[in-house]
């Protein structure tokens, strides 16, 4: 095998030099193929072991459409291939462009902070929309940082609800964790982005 089928699967020819190799070959090869215009810089976070890529160029609009759905693609395909190439590899990769994935990140945040607002003035539960779980782990830890509420999943899937709700004592909360497979009888209040 050779090409693009050949970097994820493995082929007879000599392998890229470390991580970073890899990805830039893969990446390259990509664009070529698809003939974007896009450049990227890799960069390694000493600290968390975290690879970086960062794509600029004219098809930047090209990756971040529809929420980043294809800068999203792109990160699961080169974090598979890696893993397939190199299953000793533990560290996470992360695509980008534009500073796409913090502005995204701070509207999350945006939008907890409002929910968790009406939460608390309510004194009822308030539910997030459904969600992939890179997105409620955002929201889930921004909350956890406010010991006035409580957030959990709800759902089956891949895309899950998130509930949250007022702590109102340390009795009514042991209550509510008792029931976490019930819902509340509160008011249901569904907000989207």
């Amino acid at each position: 095998m050779t090409g693009i089928l050949g970097k994820i699967f493995g082929s007879k020819k000599k392998k890229a030099e470390g991580v970073e190799g890899l990805i830039e070959e893969l990446l390259s090869q990509v664009i070529e193929l698809s003939k974007w215009e896009l450049t990227f810089d890799i960069s390694r976070s000493g600290a968390d072991d975290e690879i970086f890529v960062n794509f600029s160029g004219g098809d930047e609009e090209l990756l971040l459409a529809k929420e980043g759905q294809l800068l999203d693609a792109l990160q699961l395909f080169v974090r598979r291939a890696v893993q397939h190439q190199m299953a000793d590899e533990r560290g996470n990769i992360n695509l980008d462009c534009a500073n796409f994935r913090e502005q995204a990140n701070e509207a999350l945040i945006a939008l907890a902070e409002k929910l968790k607002g009406i939460a608390l003035t309510k004194g009822k539960s308030v539910y997030f929309r459904a969600l992939p779980p890179k997105d409620r782990k955002v929201i889930h830890q921004y909350l956890a940082e406010d010991g006035r509420v409580k957030s959990r999943s709800i759902g089956d899937g891949h895309f899950k609800k998130i509930k949250i709700y007022p702590v109102k004592g340390a009795s009514d909360q042991n209550e509510v964790d008792g029931n976490a497979e019930r819902f509340d009888e509160h008011e249901e209040v569904n907000y989207n982005r």
